[in-house]
């Protein structure tokens, strides 16, 4: 349950910095969204690190790669106990 909770706020966290990025490619100039943006997208790196070592390589460029030759594979998921 905390595996889930960790990464659909991670999940959050990275939509919001990828929104502030695409609103910073019409406005360049507004200071408070760039640091909005590097906010959200400083915790999404907190974020995945902090996943990534308690349940392993969330990203094929993560890790040393070794982590995908064993089962359970990152996208295989099981019933999810919500």
């Amino acid at each position: 349950m905390e595996q889930t909770k960790l990464l659909r706020e991670l999940s959050a966290v990275s939509f919001a910095a990828w929104e502030m990025h695409l609103y910073l490619d019409t406005h360049p100039c507004d200071e408070a969204a760039a640091e909005i943006h590097k906010k959200y997208l400083n915790r999404a790196l907190q974020l995945k690190a902090e996943y990534e070592e308690a349940y392993g390589a969330l990203t094929a460029s993560s890790g040393s790669g070794t982590e995908w030759v064993k089962d359970p594979w990152p996208w295989d998921y099981t019933e999810c106990e919500c």
